[in-house]
């Protein structure tokens, strides 16, 4: 896993932290986690996007399109699921799809955010926004994947706009199959559309 540093966590070993402190230099690592799947595209890591960037882009997605397109929805929730969403990355690493089965992933992420959210007053709370995410059966977690979905692609088209790494269209592809929202797939042909310079 390729990291801009080792786990900040590391420098509390033997310290008597506060808990928030504790969750600070957890949830920091995501600021030093690269996202893998561009790395592996040819991304240069001075600027590829790490796993924190990833999230503040989901939850400002959610924030914009929560209030320009889905007003039913519970807009609190979508920004929180967006803020939580990648927390079991914190100790699983961005796992790349096909390294290991789903099933084993989640275990792992699982783990992560259990061992991080179990340090704070509010944590069962927390652990039940990620949990409704991966289970992705309310509209919110349903909206919140596709969103995650589109933040991806709407970076992949970053990429190629700043003519930053190899061909993308893996990028491009992964995000049309995701998505069924009419809004969002509106959005992805505006970014096709781009690829092609119109």
């Amino acid at each position: 896993m390729e990291t801009k540093r080792a786990h900040t966590i590391r420098n509390l070993a033997g310290k008597n932290a506060l808990p928030i402190i504790e969750v600070f230099f957890e949830f920091n690592h995501l600021k030093a986690l690269y996202r893998q799947g561009w790395l592996r595209h040819g991304i240069p890591k001075e600027q590829c996007e790490t796993v924190a960037e990833h999230s503040l882009g989901v939850a400002l997605l959610a924030l914009f399109l929560a209030d320009a397109q889905f007003p039913e929805l519970d807009k609190g929730r979508l920004i929180l699921m967006g803020l939580l969403h990648d927390f079991g990355e914190i100790y699983a690493g961005d796992i790349i799809p096909g390294k290991m089965s789903l099933a084993d992933k989640h275990v792992l992420e699982r783990e992560s955010v259990e061992r991080v959210f179990s340090k704070l007053a509010k944590g069962k709370d927390y652990l039940a926004v990620w949990e409704e995410f991966e289970e992705g059966k309310t509209p919110e977690a349903r909206l919140m994947k596709e969103i995650d979905r589109l933040e991806m692609g709407l970076q992949a088209s970053v990429y190629e706009q700043d003519h930053v790494g190899d061909d993308l269209s893996a990028f491009f592809d992964s995000t049309d199959q995701a998505l069924t929202t009419p809004q969002l797939r509106e959005i992805l042909a505006a970014l096709r559309k781009l690829r092609r310079g119109i």
